[in-house]
């Protein structure tokens, strides 16, 4: 009877020992994207809406350009649209931890490196997401620069990211709002300048 317990009672603990831990799915999101640090991507404008039109057929690249333990810049760049024609390095996503989640703000800069007047501007996550995708829900400073500034159609907006086995895309949601750029991590390239300002 005793050994018959004592096997049932190691056998209890080997289940535990494989059970998996359970991970928090913003670090395993976090992780994913730092894994890509240094690389830069080839993209594409994925949606299809008359407010991107400028967008449609321009080669972009993001580069996952700097990462810390608890921040990742990732420069946004697009060919064609910036002075003369050239590419516009205007863009950088930062992607930070809070003590309650994840951030996404945007830096935004003019070819000079001067500051946009809307720059910095983004959310705080609501939740845990997944390891795959999170979203980030306006927040109460970016509305205030969006009214100030005219922009009171961006108040709702909710941006996303997401990042899988095979891409990253970049997402902006609110009523009647719908941009996405996807960029293929078959598809490297070489690391691009540094973004305006940077």
């Amino acid at each position: 009877m005793k050994a018959g317990l004592a096997l049932l009672s190691a056998s209890a603990l080997a289940g535990c020992a494989t059970t998996p831990k359970s991970e928090n799915p913003q670090d395993a999101f976090f992780d994913a994207l730092s894994a890509h640090c240094g690389k830069a991507y080839a993209g594409r404008l994925a949606s299809d809406q008359e407010a991107d039109a400028e967008m449609r057929g321009k080669a972009m690249v993001m580069h996952i350009r700097h990462c810390t333990g608890d921040r990742i810049e990732i420069p946004f760049h697009i060919e064609g649209l910036g002075p003369d024609g050239g590419w516009d390095r205007s863009r950088t996503w930062i992607i930070s931890r809070t003590a309650t989640g994840l951030r996404l703000k945007h830096d935004h800069r003019h070819a000079d490196g001067a500051a946009d007047d809307v720059t910095l501007y983004g959310g705080d996550t609501a939740d845990s997401g997944n390891a795959a995708r999170q979203t980030f829900p306006v927040d109460a400073e970016s509305i205030a620069m969006f009214e100030r500034t005219g922009r009171g159609v961006s108040t709702t907006n909710i941006w996303s990211v997401e990042t899988s086995a095979a891409a990253f895309t970049y997402g902006l949601d609110r009523e009647g709002r719908h941009f996405r750029v996807t960029f293929d991590y078959a598809k490297p390239v070489a690391p691009p300048p540094a973004p305006w300002g940077w």
